[in-house]
């Protein structure tokens, strides 16, 4: 399977009607923007399971005749009410339910934020796909029906929600139309009154309304104060690149780590496959969870010693201290459904964004008539007064959401970016020095056998788990060194969905999405 090349624009997404509502913007006249919130507007209806209006989204974006990448954090808050005392009986937050529903969604503000710097087209223009995707349906995916039947049990004891992807207490089979009348019915709201009423109008109302009759925390003064914000990028020098990542509370600054620390090696002289890349990858990752698991949290409340950790120096004491087995490390299990997409556009501007509801189908309260599910990223909160990312009102979680840039002389060369919480820097990791140090396209570095080492889907675990694919003499010395081995399948699931742009020098747009999901590349 080769890259999709296109000689003007290219659309990635995790789902191939997303991807084609953003080609249409673009053929209709829209820039990389008005695309990119199409495609996010698209994934919150056809892939709701992995993400919706009820979350958060992190972007970078670059406008052409700016110059620069800028970020945009989409994060939502917790509410004002929303404190360790409201906890006092319970030893952590729980995963589902209105009790989890503690962050105010911030990924609407995105798309208003967004549109307004850059955008040519309007909220409502570049929301009609995703309204009509809503209304009159689309085929339901296998992932989908697979992660409805994962949580069905739980899913049923909300009747709102199960009235939506449980109809009749049947999980829905591949391929049959999934209709969302109530969610149509509020993307058309916002496509006529925009922003404000999602967070101070009749939505607002209707969304704290259903959760305070549920013993929810959330209040309409929560969502009215909501605002995301532009944020300046955290950067690294790679090779002969410049990567860049969205700051704190996003865990972006790992990835940066991870390449800084490889930087230290010459990977073009280790076999790609082998066990040796294999192990280097992921004790390099492991340096970066360590410090991440420490410091990571809302930078207004805790300083993060940034400057250090992205040191080059920093990077290669790291290195230095890679150990030819495996270090062992304790890392707390994170949710991650999410979806990662990306957009380059005719005029060479470029958006490489990610969204999600943290666990699959987020806290599982879909509020009201609204149609909107609800994340749960507020459960990653500890109730623990002295763990930096303890709950405290009006604050940003730890966030698994990274999308990622890579430019030379200033200029977008490689948009990448994936699912999958903690997986994210190591697929990005693996990605990226697949293009840069063994000469891969988008499509092949996507491709081939993936690992992800730790958590994934909310699982407590050290495992390093390892697509079948992998040379059996690769896995058996990888658990010589002392790894935790775990085969799953040849492109199985739990790697994430992964998407990547790459401008070539010969400026035409490559453009690969994961085999493991429902995505397509579309160029023109």
């Amino acid at each position: 399977m080769k890259s999709i090349v296109g000689t003007k624009s290219m659309v990635v997404s995790p789902h191939y009607l997303a991807s084609m509502a953003g080609n249409q913007i673009l053929e209709k006249g829209g820039n990389a923007f008005d695309a990119a919130i199409a495609v996010s507007a698209c994934l919150a209806v056809v892939y709701p399971h992995m993400t919706g209006l009820g979350g958060d989204s992190f972007w970078l974006t670059y406008k052409k005749t700016e110059g620069k990448i800028r970020g945009y954090n989409g994060s939502g808050r917790s509410g004002m009410g929303v404190t360790r005392e409201a906890y006092k009986n319970e030893t952590s937050i729980p995963f589902r339910g209105v009790r989890s529903a503690i962050t105010v969604p911030g990924m609407l503000d995105s798309w208003d934020a967004i549109l307004q710097e850059y955008g040519r087209m309007t909220l409502a223009e570049v929301l009609q796909p995703a309204i009509e995707y809503a209304e009159k349906g689309f085929p339901i995916t296998k992932n989908q029906v697979v992660y409805t039947e994962k949580n069905q049990e739980w899913i049923a004891k909300t009747p709102v929600t199960a009235d939506i992807y449980i109809p009749n207490g049947e999980v829905p089979q591949a391929g049959e139309r999934f209709i969302q009348k109530d969610l149509a019915a509020t993307l058309a709201l916002l496509a006529q009154k925009g922003r404000d009423a999602f967070y101070k109008g009749e939505l607002a109302e209707e969304i704290v309304s259903f959760l305070k009759e549920q013993g929810g925390l959330l209040t309409v003064d929560d969502f009215s104060a909501h605002r995301g914000n532009w944020v300046e990028p955290i950067s690294t020098d790679y090779r002969d690149y410049t990567i860049y990542q969205v700051p704190p509370n996003s865990q972006g600054f790992v990835g940066l780590m991870a390449l800084n620390i490889l930087e230290n090696f010459q990977l073009q002289e280790i076999e790609h496959g082998s066990a040796d890349y294999y192990h280097l990858l992921v004790e390099a990752l492991k340096s970066g969870f360590r410090d991440r698991n420490q410091v990571l949290t809302d930078p207004e409340f805790f300083d993060i010693p940034l400057e250090k950790l992205l040191s080059k120096q920093y990077a290669s004491e790291l290195a230095d201290a890679i150990q030819k087995d495996a270090k062992p490390l304790t890392s707390p299990p994170v949710g991650s459904d999410t979806a990662y997409a990306a957009v380059v556009d005719c005029d060479g501007n470029a958006v490489s964004f990610i969204q999600s509801l943290y666990f699959e189908f987020g806290s599982g309260v879909v509020a009201g008539n609204t149609g909107i599910l609800l994340q749960n990223r507020g459960s990653f909160f500890s109730l623990d007064p002295h763990h930096v990312n303890t709950l405290e009102p009006a604050k940003r979680s730890f966030h698994t959401l990274m999308p990622a840039i890579a430019c030379q002389n200033g200029e977008p060369r490689i948009l990448y970016g994936t699912q999958g919480g903690e997986g994210q820097p190591q697929t990005q990791t693996a990605i990226i020095t697949r293009m840069i140090d063994y000469g891969m396209d988008p499509q092949q570095a996507i491709s081939e056998p993936r690992f992800v080492w730790g958590r994934t889907w909310g699982e407590d675990s050290e495992a390093l788990k390892i697509e079948s694919r992998v040379a059996a003499d690769a896995i058996q010395t990888l658990e010589n060194k002392g790894h935790l081995v775990e085969v799953v399948e040849e492109f199985d699931g739990v790697m994430g969905h992964a998407q990547a742009i790459r401008i070539d020098e010969h400026h035409f747009l490559q453009g690969g999405v994961d085999p493991r999901g429902d995505g397509a590349a579309i160029g023109s």
